[in-house]
Order: C-alpha cells, then sequence, then structure tokens
C-alpha cells in the first residue's frame, strides 16, 4: 500500500513539475533540460531538440540498444531521425511520463534536482 503512495505521489508531483515548465512566454535553460530529459527517457533517443516556437521536437531514437556500449565512444550506433509536431507542450510532456518502477526511480531522482523535495527513490 505505501509503495501505491508513493508511486501517485511521484507522479502527480512529475506532472506539477511539467505544468510549472510549461510557460506562456520563453521556456528557461533549465526547464528546457527537463523536457529534453523526459523525451530521451521516454522515446530512447540519443538526441533531442525542441523549436518551442514552431511546437516541433526533434529527435535521433536509438534503434538497437545492443550496438550501444556506454564504456566507449560510439561512433555508429542506428539512429532514426524523427520531427515530431505537438500541439500542446504541457500535454505532450505528461504524455512521456511512464509509471513503470525503472522510470518511477528516474522521476524521483529529476524531483529531487528540479525541486528541493526530497522525495524517496523506489527500489523494485
Amino acid at each position: 500500500m505505501e509503495n501505491s503512495n508513493l508511486e501517485r505521489r511521484i507522479l502527480m508531483e512529475m506532472e506539477e513539475l511539467i505544468v510549472l515548465s510549461c510557460p506562456k512566454q520563453k521556456v528557461s535553460r533549465n526547464y528546457e533540460d527537463l523536457h529534453v530529459a523526459l523525451v530521451k527517457k521516454h522515446y530512447n533517443a540519443a538526441e533531442v531538440s525542441f523549436d518551442y516556437h514552431r511546437n516541433r521536437v526533434e529527435m535521433a531514437i536509438v534503434m538497437n540498444d545492443r550496438d550501444y556500449d556506454p564504456k566507449t565512444i560510439n561512433l555508429h550506433v542506428p539512429t532514426l531521425h524523427t520531427n515530431l509536431c505537438f500541439k500542446n507542450l504541457c500535454g505532450f510532456l505528461k504524455s512521456c511520463v511512464d509509471s513503470d518502477n525503472k522510470n518511477l526511480a528516474f522521476y524521483a531522482g529529476l524531483l529531487r534536482s528540479y525541486t528541493n523535495k526530497n522525495v524517496p527513490l523506489m527500489t523494485a
């Protein structure tokens, strides 16, 4: 029961952080980094860049994780270049939030770094 409450709390606070990070005017660099981290995690992307004025996100999605080794310099990792359009930044980012345990630990880490709240990390 405690894990269920913790999961709901992490997801609710992530949604609040996403809403806070989507201002009407220019997005700050700090929040742009949050947006990039969410999209990279959700789409397994190597590179992500936002064009907030045109409501687009460009990314290079890693096609095969077996070719990626974080311990070496990767000169050739097959990627798919994608250019997605979104109508609502907030809605798009909320759709990138997944609720499995591996992702919840990632979100707890983001909450720690973007807010000053001490959200306990979840363990599988």
